[in-house]
């Protein structure tokens, strides 16, 4: 039976613990600005890049009160969910991770201070797209106010029981691509069941950034969240 090196151990605890620590100081700086941070993660084809262009869109446009947004992307390689999120006319800046499957702190707070034309102050809610991924993310804290773990209907309705812990660590749970239920026979009641069954009491909502059913229930979920200041997971 083969066991993990305790050097290898070692060196993971040292990478979370300077995580954790840069993470704090994002935080305290978020808080200063009094910008709310939400970050997004999910598995390739969630929808999150749609989703999240939806958000912004009506936010900026036909939300009321409307809010001063921005989006930071992190992506492996190319810079196309950063393009396709400029078309919301809200300020985007792409982060290319290359081979890291995640962001960290250490990423954020680099394109915090690289985004010379943009003041956190200047802003109401900054958004960040994790990379596709539902396994390394749940390490990485990114000083955000708000984790959105993001499950489509396409993806089969166990998901939360393969990959729980990412579940564990997320505040709010997106059921996307509520539009191609039908067609593809997912069992909302099994879903809901199984997120439960990781993570009771879990807030769950359904949405279609094609239709935009579910839509206002998540903006006026944001807007309560930053008006209360009640999820700040330090």
């Amino acid at each position: 039976m083969s066991t993990t090196p305790p050097r290898l151990v070692e060196v993971r605890q040292n990478i979370l613990k300077h995580n954790d620590l840069v993470a704090r100081e994002l935080r305290r700086r978020f808080d200063d600005a009094r910008v709310f941070v939400v970050s997004l993660v999910s598995s390739p084809g969630a929808g999150k890049t749609a989703f999240l262009e939806k958000t912004l869109a009506t936010m900026l446009t036909t939300h009321r009160p409307t809010y001063r947004v921005a989006a930071l992307v992190g992506d492996l390689a190319t810079e196309n969910d950063a393009i396709r999120l400029a078309r919301s006319q809200a300020p985007v800046r792409q982060i290319v991770t290359g081979t890291v499957c995640h962001l960290e702190a250490a990423m954020i707070e680099k394109a915090i201070e690289e985004w010379r034309d943009l003041k956190m102050e200047d802003l109401d809610f900054l958004f960040i797209e994790n990379v596709g991924n539902l396994v390394c993310p749940s390490s990485y804290d990114l000083g955000e106010n708000l984790r959105v773990v993001l499950l489509s209907v396409t993806e089969g309705e166990d998901k939360p029981l393969k990959y729980p812990t990412i579940f564990n660590t997320a505040d709010v749970a997106i059921i996307t691509k509520a539009d191609l239920a039908d067609a593809v026979d997912f069992d909302a009641a099994a879903a809901l069941r199984n997120i439960q069954a990781v993570r009771p009491g879990m807030r769950i909502m359904t949405v279609s950034s094609k239709t935009g059913a579910g839509m206002p229930e998540w903006l006026n979920f944001l807007a309560a969240s930053a008006d209360r200041r009640v999820i700040s997971p330090e």
